[in-house]
């Protein structure tokens, strides 16, 4: 607890690119479905989209991933900052799941090499937003800074 910071000053600017990234994965969905549209939900074929492998199932899960992180940013009070949390976590486990099966017929999402260093980008941002997006009171403020001194 002592290590993630309390009303960080630039908190914001983070909360602005997390909900960039949320906006970047329903429009790569959007454009996903598009160019995915009439082929098999878990396709393994050439299709891709902002030169990243993708299939219809991809696509969903882009779309469904960027409005939850879309809706945790817009309620913030630190609903933000769990689900970035926690969807950093499950894009990296995705993304060196996906990396491991990468040329293989386990590649469920269609992934290729460049989708899988966006993937685990986003994830890693969206960490990062996670940990100085966090709102508390002056209280918490004052302790967090009481803490962070006697490391």
């Amino acid at each position: 607890m002592a290590h993630t910071p309390v009303n960080h000053p630039a908190r914001p600017i983070y909360r602005a690119i997390g909900g960039l990234v949320g906006l970047y994965f329903v429009v790569f969905g959007v454009l996903g479905l598009i160019a995915s549209a009439g082929n098999d939900v878990l396709a393994q074929d050439d299709t891709k989209v902002l030169g990243q492998g993708t299939n219809l199932g991809f696509s969903l899960l882009s779309i469904l991933l960027g409005v939850v992180i879309l809706a945790g940013t817009g309620i913030g009070r630190n609903l933000d900052v769990v689900i970035n949390q926690w969807l950093a976590y499950v894009l990296m486990v995705l993304g060196l799941a996906e990396l491991a099966f990468l040329h293989t017929d386990a590649n469920i999402f269609n992934f290729t090499i460049f989708t899988d260093i966006v993937v685990l980008t986003l994830s890693l941002v969206l960490l990062m937003v996670a940990m100085y997006g966090k709102v508390g009171t002056d209280e918490e403020n004052e302790a967090w800074q009481k803490a962070r001194l006697v490391l």
